[in-house]
This record gives C-alpha cells, structure tokens and sequence, in this order.
C-alpha cells in the first residue's frame, strides 16, 4: 500500500535534531521496565543491521545517524532498570549497561524526531505537552500497523539518501495513514505495564515489543533482521 502524501512534518526538523541525525524517543510510565526495554532492543537491532555500536554504547551517539533514547511521564529520575527487564534484554543479547532512568521533559520532546510510547495514555500525554509532536508520536504497536502498510518502494534508498531521510519519510507517511487504517480493538495498541510482576510476564511484554519493533527497524533502515 502506498501511503498518501503526510502534511505538518519538515524536511529537516523542526524539533531541535540536525539534519544529520534522526532522534527517536521511547516513553512508559516509570521508564523502569517498558521504555528501557524497547530504547535496549531498538539500540540492539540498529547496531545488528547497520553495525557500530553498542556494546559500551554511550546513549547520545548515532547509530546510521539515529539516536535511540527513553523517558517516563512519571519517571523515576536516576533510577536502575528493573532487574527483570534486564532479564529479558540479555535474553535478547541487549546491553543494560548504564541505562539511567530519566522523567519525560518537555526538552526530550522538542529533540525528537519520533516518539513511540508504550500506551495509548502516553500517546495523549506526550502530545498535550504541545511542542508540535502529534504527526511524530505514535504508540509503538501503533507504528508498526501503519509501518506495515507502506509500500518500501516508496520511501527513499538509505544507500543512496541516508538512513535519517528514509526516516523522517517513514514518519510522515505513517502520520498521513493514522487515519485510514485503525486499530482492530481498543487494546491492540497497547503494551501492558510488567512492573512487580514474575519474569515470565516480563519475558511475554519482552517478547511482544521485539515482535513489534522488528518490522520498525526494517523499514526505517530498509534491512531485513538476519
């Protein structure tokens, strides 16, 4: 499926990010469990497509010119990864290594180039925060639905224009789609909170945000997982 042409979102951006490099922020609640996970498995899968870093990755440096970063609506400032979801990134092969807990500030909406939250109540928070961030900010399983229904062939050869074009094409095609293409059921775009729950629920949510971020990383990168 072609999507139509999107509206509202610059050519480079307005959000802060230069034209060279391509931010995308992952937002839950406490930035303890669900954002650190996804921010570790997308660092992970860039890394395994485009190579460069991590291990040792130091959070602000671009991987293909993306920046993978995360953040809590009531996050827990300097606080740890919780232990599971260290768990289950290492069941992935991802590195928790340094992972700070950060509070979602208006700042790290400004910088972001798209922001992939964990619930529909996130969505809506970040976007009532303003800063223009409605056509760039998506639940993540949200993303993946409008992801899946772009055509490839319409988005711009990162070998030729560069990962971050290919990006923000990305971005403004899934934000014209919104629209046409809706969620099946009122739950479908939601990643389930595993904070104080056993391991093997938070093996279930690390096993449901790998499966939505795989086609995410494919096309924003136009490398298939190997």
């Amino acid at each position: 499926m072609t999507a139509p042409l999107g509206r509202g979102i610059a050519e480079t951006s307005s959000t802060g990010s230069t034209a060279s490099t391509f931010r995308i922020l992952h937002v839950s609640t406490g930035n303890v469990c669900r954002s650190p996970i996804t921010e570790r498995l997308t660092r992970h899968a860039l890394s395994d497509r485009l190579g460069g870093p991590p291990p040792g990755y130091a959070g602000g440096t671009p991987i293909g010119g993306l920046i993978v970063e995360s953040a809590g609506t009531w996050g827990h400032e300097g606080a740890p990864m919780e232990a599971n979801a260290e768990i289950v990134l290492a069941d992935f092969g991802a590195d928790a290594t340094g992972f700070v807990g950060r509070e979602l500030l208006d700042e790290h909406v400004i910088r972001a180039d798209l922001v992939l939250t964990a619930t529909r109540d996130h969505r809506a928070q970040v976007i009532s925060m303003g800063h223009s961030a409605g056509l760039r900010t998506f639940t993540l399983k949200e993303f993946t639905r409008l992801v899946r229904a772009i055509d490839p062939a319409t988005l711009p050869d990162p070998r030729e224009e560069g990962v971050v074009e290919r990006a923000r094409a990305l971005v403004r095609a899934a934000a014209a789609l919104r629209g046409w293409l809706l969620a099946p059921s009122p739950d479908a775009d939601e990643v389930f909170d595993p904070y104080g729950a056993p391991i093997t629920f938070f093996r279930s949510i690390g096993d449901e945000i790998h499966q939505a971020l795989d086609p995410v990383v494919t096309a924003l990168t136009g490398v298939p997982s190997r």
